[in-house]
Order: C-alpha cells, then sequence, then structure tokens
C-alpha cells in the first residue's frame, strides 16, 4: 500500500442494532517517541499507530454522537515496557488499556495512520479537545464517571462490532488483489466458510488493516434468509496478547497483529498469513491452499473486468463506478451464485449436487470438493454430494 492509503481512517461509526452490553470504548494512538494516544469512546483504527491520533466515535444511551468519557496517552518506556503517561480524568481506571492502545513494536517506527498531533508531554490542545467532547458514561445519571471500571477491555471488540461501518481508501481493493495474486481464492474461501483468519505483520500496520477489510468483503452475500445460524465473520483490525482471551471465544474472525508469537498459538486460528503466504494446521483445510483451474479463470475474468473498467474510465465513457465496487460484487455475485444453486438443489425432490452444478457455480468439480463439502455442513444445508472422487477411483 502506499502512503496515501495508509494516512486514511479505516473506522466511520454508524448507528446499528442495540446491544446490550458494557459501553466500548477503542483506543487510538501514536508511535512518535513511543507515545500513542487515544479516548474513551474515541477511536482510530484498532491496528492504527503513528504520531498521537484521534478519531471520534459516538456512544450510545445518554451520550451525544461525538461525546467522549475519557482521553489519555500511552508511552513506551525501554525498562517498564507500555504505561499510560497521562489521561483525563485523572482518576478513571484504565487498566490494561496500554497494552491494547499500542501495537508490539510500534514504538520503532516514525508513522502510520496519523490523525491528530501532540508534542509529547505537552498536552493542552487534548485537554481542551476532553473539555468541549466529554461526556457521561450510560447509567452514571449525570454523576462523575471517574470511578467507572473499564470491565469491557477484554472483550471490547464483540461489543463494537454491530456499529461499526467500515471505510476504506481509494486503491485499497487493487492493492490487495496485486498484492496476494490468485491467492485471493484461496482467501476467498476460507472467509466465505468463516475461518479464523489471522495476518502476520510487522509494524506498521496501517496496511494490514484494509488487509482485513478486504478479507471481510470476499465473503458478502446479498440473498435474503441465507445462513441465519451461521457466525459473522468479524474484523479485528489489531490484536494482541491482551487479546487471546477473547480469542480463545471466538468462532469466526480476520485479524492481524505484530505479534509472532501466534504462529504458535495455534489454537486461536483456522488461516496464518504471513505476507503472501496463507498455510493452515487443519489437516482437512489443506486441499483449499491449492488454485485450481476454475480459481485462475475467475482470477483472469476478475482482472478483465478491471482492465475494461479502468478503460472505460480512461475514455470518459464510466465516470461512477470504481474498482472497489467492482471487487465487491464480483465476489458477491460469485457468492450469491453458489449459494442461489445450492438452495435450489435442496429444495428439489432427489437433493443431487453433481459436477454440471458445480462448473454452473464457476468451481471445480474436483478441486472444490472439499470445499462444496465444508460449506454444506457450515451452512447447514441438506444436500447430497455425488461427485466423485478422484483418489478413492
Amino acid at each position: 500500500m502506499g502512503e496515501r492509503a495508509d494516512e486514511a481512517p479505516l473506522l466511520f461509526w454508524a448507528e446499528g442494532p442495540a446491544v446490550s452490553a458494557p459501553p466500548p470504548a477503542a483506543e487510538a494512538g501514536g508511535s512518535s517517541g513511543g507515545r500513542r494516544l487515544g479516548g474513551g469512546w474515541s477511536a482510530a483504527p484498532w491496528g492504527g499507530e503513528g504520531p498521537e491520533e484521534e478519531a471520534a466515535a459516538p456512544p450510545r444511551a445518554e451520550a451525544e454522537e461525538d461525546q467522549i468519557v475519557a482521553v489519555f496517552v500511552v508511552t513506551f518506556d525501554p525498562r517498564t515496557g507500555n504505561m499510560v503517561e497521562w489521561c483525563l480524568p485523572q482518576d478513571i481506571d484504565l487498566e490494561g488499556v496500554e497494552f491494547k492502545s499500542m501495537a508490539s513494536g510500534s514504538h520503532k517506527i516514525q508513522s502510520d495512520f496519523i490523525h491528530q498531533l501532540e508534542m509529547p508531554g505537552h498536552y493542552s490542545h487534548l485537554e481542551a479537545f476532553y473539555d468541549d467532547k466529554k461526556g457521561v458514561l450510560p447509567g452514571s445519571k449525570g454523576t462523575s464517571n471517574s470511578q467507572q471500571p473499564v470491565h469491557w477491555l477484554p472483550s471490547i471488540h464483540r461489543y463494537m462490532y454491530p456499529e461499526m461501518k467500515i471505510t476504506h481508501p481509494a486503491g485499497c481493493m487493487s492493492q490487495f488483489i496485486k498484492f496476494f495474486g490468485e491467492q485471493i481464492l484461496v482467501l476467498w474461501k476460507f472467509a466465505l466458510l468463516r475461518k479464523r483468519i489471522l495476518i502476520f505483520s510487522p509494524p506498521p500496520v496501517g496496511v494490514v488493516c484494509y488487509r482485513v477489510y478486504c478479507c471481510c468483503c470476499l465473503a458478502n452475500v446479498s440473498l435474503p434468509g441465507l445462513g441465519g445460524t451461521v457466525p459473522e465473520s468479524k474484523p479485528f483490525f489489531y490484536v494482541n496478547v491482551a487479546d487471546i482471551e477473547m480469542l480463545e471465544t471466538e468462532v469466526s474472525y480476520v485479524a492481524c497483529t505484530t505479534e509472532k508469537i501466534f504462529e504458535e498459538k495455534r489454537d486461536l486460528y483456522d488461516v496464518y498469513v504471513d505476507n503472501q503466504n496463507v498455510k493452515t494446521h487443519h489437516e482437512h483445510l489443506q486441499p483449499l491452499l491449492k488454485i485450481n483451474n476454475a480459481d485462475k479463470e475467475k482470477y483472469r475474468r476478475l482482472n478483465d473486468q478491471r482492465q475494461m473498467l479502468m478503460y472505460s474510465q480512461e475514455v470518459g465513457d464510466d465516470c461512477n463506478s470504481c474498482e472497489e465496487d467492482l471487487f465487491i460484487l464480483f465476489f458477491m455475485e460469485q457468492n450469491n451464485r453458489i449459494f442461489q444453486t445450492l438452495m435450489e438443489v435442496s429444495a428439489s425432490q432427489d437433493k443431487t449436487l453433481t459436477a454440471d452444478h458445480a462448473r454452473g457455480m464457476g468451481l471445480d468439480p474436483q478441486g472444490d470438493r472439499s470445499f462444496l463439502l465444508d460449506l454444506l455442513e457450515v451452512y447447514g444445508i441438506d444436500v447430497m454430494l455425488v461427485i466423485d472422487n478422484p483418489c478413492c477411483t
């Protein structure tokens, strides 16, 4: 990704379904001089780290849209590690926030996401910002919020997600395609199967946050009533060792981390992505790592559509479409075609899925056999697969 992508905001907030949970706060920060700035109910991207950054996030219930309940600065000290250097209100409980605010290794870089700069040790502007935006925690009935515990910290992601509206910079999808190439079809299958996908990268993690977003877009389906019991694939834009307990309870997510130790914790993920290397330790998922002829054909069609769009934009015939929409619609239409076929076969009298059905869905009857079997199981679709396995004939 280029610098332009790194400086763009990753998360905005939009109204969503109410969640009966402790009010979350997401942390923002920066690593200039080993410091990161953040605020309760104010959030920059989870993976964002660069010179002090700040972006507002609306709370729910009594608080106004742009109010916050706390601001803080996290610093890294080579002798003591991460610590809260400054905060308002001064007596608020922020235990653990220093680890969720600063990605491991971020003190070694100069910039990533940049939202608001502060001189280290001089926070008068931040104090003025807090005085202007401070709010009251829901349920506090107008009393001081300074004694409210941060019991939301271990499980903050699960309560954030329903209200997040993820955004991306221009060129995000094209960079994703260029970086992974045909491997995006491998990621597509894992995303559609709602696997736990963990992406490793050393800091800065801004670029990798966009890969998390792109991976989530691979599994979009617009058919109504599909997979009511299938878990949502949650985007976690940065996780570290402080999130291990939370990750142990998640059944489907896409996340990035700077912690190399996660590679050894195989019980926390199904798919591990290191640079362009996609791997899984589950034996039954190994066949999905192979690029088959149908995958190559889909990748060719995707590139052909991209080239046609670029040409239309150059000659001025299409000024409204963008490459990001093309990318999302390409995989949504592919997913819709698969599930539409599966539901039609499931509603038929013999419920038999044949090789012709597989080809009609854009899949390889042999190469995608294990993918289809997993898909039927995950989504609970009552279909009998009669495609022969060549290894057993």
